[in-house]
């Protein structure tokens, strides 16, 4: 494969990327805690920013609380322990409320709804929705990691005799632990963006620390929303 062969399957992957409305939001959302960093919660361009790309993103989610009512009513993964399977529902719960109450606060910041006042009591009710499907979120990726700590230790065990490392089903749960650990982290940091948010602790949690742990988050966010790459035989001239 040449350097023209190669740069195009590159681009290719950037233009699948940037089709994905879940992938701008975050890239939006990087920009809108960058500036909220930058700012520290005074006035300026900066702030500017931070507000104009807060609204704008609003619109991206417009009827996205529709997955996770879906993802609510759907069945659960066979096997998945009753505790795990109650909080996933109640993430999914929560997070659905947060998408849907966020519309009339979107409806309320850009003039559609003349009521300030119920806009800021909607505003912070959905913030506090977000931030325990956060941390229920957290909590079912931890249980997630205590499971699949388990059954990679069972499989070691299996192939004591061999190198573990060379092993496709192992390697497979190696890879599902690094991605569960990356969202623990996350929703461990999202809670904290949440406090910030609602300034449930003024003094620690401020508006540049909230910034800086929403950025992380962004950029986790971004990375978790990558395409996946072909291997290189498939993309071949």
């Amino acid at each position: 494969m040449n350097s023209l062969d190669a740069a195009r399957a590159e681009l290719g992957l950037v233009v699948l990327y940037l089709n994905k409305a879940e992938a701008r939001d975050k890239i939006c959302r990087a920009i809108q805690y960058g500036s909220k960093f930058i700012s520290n919660g005074q006035p300026g361009t900066a702030q500017n920013v931070d507000k104009s790309t807060t609204l704008a993103r609003k619109v991206f989610r417009l009827l996205k609380w529709v997955n996770d009512l879906h993802a609510l009513i759907s069945p659960p993964a066979k096997g998945t322990p009753l505790i795990l399977v109650l909080l996933g529902k109640s993430k999914n719960a929560l997070l659905s409320t947060f998408l849907f109450l966020d519309q009339f606060v979107w409806a309320g910041r850009s003039g559609i709804i003349k009521n300030k006042e119920a806009t800021d009591r909607v505003a912070r009710l959905s913030l506090y929705c977000w931030m325990a499907s956060s941390a229920c979120a957290g909590l079912v990726e931890l249980g997630e990691l205590k499971r699949l700590s388990k059954s990679m230790r069972k499989l070691a065990r299996e192939l004591r005799d061999t190198d573990k490392y060379e092993n496709e089903q192992y390697q497979s749960k190696m890879k599902q632990s690094d991605e569960r650990l990356l969202a623990l982290v996350k929703a461990g940091m999202d809670v904290v963006v949440a406090i910030g948010l609602l300034q449930l602790a003024p003094k620690k949690v401020t508006p540049r620390v909230t910034g800086a742990f929403g950025f992380i988050t962004s950029l986790i966010s971004c990375y978790q929303q990558l395409p996946s790459r072909a291997p290189a035989a498939k993309i071949k001239a």
